[in-house]
């Protein structure tokens, strides 16, 4: 992806699975979470953030079939998962949940076997210390901007983002490029040394226009919400 210029893709190496064999795939469905603050009376939001878990249960119905509940914008002081939450992802048949912070109820989720991703577990919920305050809308986490509808693909090796309007292409080049390692590593298993299997197997004949490939996938500079902005973007 970098050679097509996208350069910021995947997550924080911090975010990990809970268990080494948990793989995630499907589309994501970002949620925006915030830490505790006082709520503007004349916020147009107000009335839903009254509740104490903002639009957490709102959020967590609407994932669909094979969708990806990814939570970001929290203060590390509390988990963004658990195992109700989980209970309620499987009946709707989500994907997995990727979470820039922690989980809570760890031992329950691998007993479910969901594919749970996060900093790890801490036991404190988010109760009265943060409020999910959008979701199904454009996300930043630590430089590396989603939408809903990417694709997300995680393992042990991290989480990478897709965009969802260049996925044909990535997934073509990414075809081309597991040949040509598949051959570089037969090589070096009989003996051809690390340089001349490169030099020879290790150049991929795929090749995409970058400003072309981030054209068609309108890859316009938006107003982001992040971890510091609680409001939809707004795209320029």
């Amino acid at each position: 992806m970098a050679a097509i210029g996208l350069q910021h893709e995947f997550l924080p190496p911090q975010i990990r699975p809970i268990a080494p064999h948990m793989v995630v795939i499907g589309r994501a469905m970002p949620v925006l979470q915030a830490g505790a603050f006082n709520m503007d009376p004349t916020s147009s939001i107000r009335e839903n953030l009254a509740n104490p878990f903002g639009l957490m249960f709102e959020a967590l119905d609407s994932l669909r079939e094979n969708e990806v509940y990814v939570c970001a914008g929290a203060p590390a002081r509390y988990a963004l998962w658990g195992e109700l939450m989980t209970t309620r992802a499987i009946r709707l048949g989500a994907a997995g949940d990727v979470v820039d912070g922690y989980l809570w109820d760890a031992k329950s989720i691998l007993a479910l076997d969901f594919s749970a991703f996060a900093h790890g577990s801490h036991a404190q919920n988010p109760g009265s210390r943060g409020k999910v305050v959008d979701f199904r809308c454009a996300l930043q986490i630590q430089g590396t901007r989603m939408h809903p509808g990417d694709i997300l693909f995680g393992d042990m090796d991290g989480v990478c983002v897709l965009l969802r309007q260049a996925e044909k292409d990535v997934f073509a080049g990414a075809f081309g490029i597991a040949r040509d390692e598949k051959s570089v590593q037969e090589a070096i298993e009989t003996g051809m040394g690390a340089a001349d299997a490169f030099r020879k197997f290790g150049t991929s004949e795929w090749r995409v226009d970058s400003l072309t490939l981030l054209t068609r996938a309108g890859r316009a500079e938006p107003t982001i919400a992040s971890r510091e902005c609680c409001q939809r973007p707004h795209w320029t």
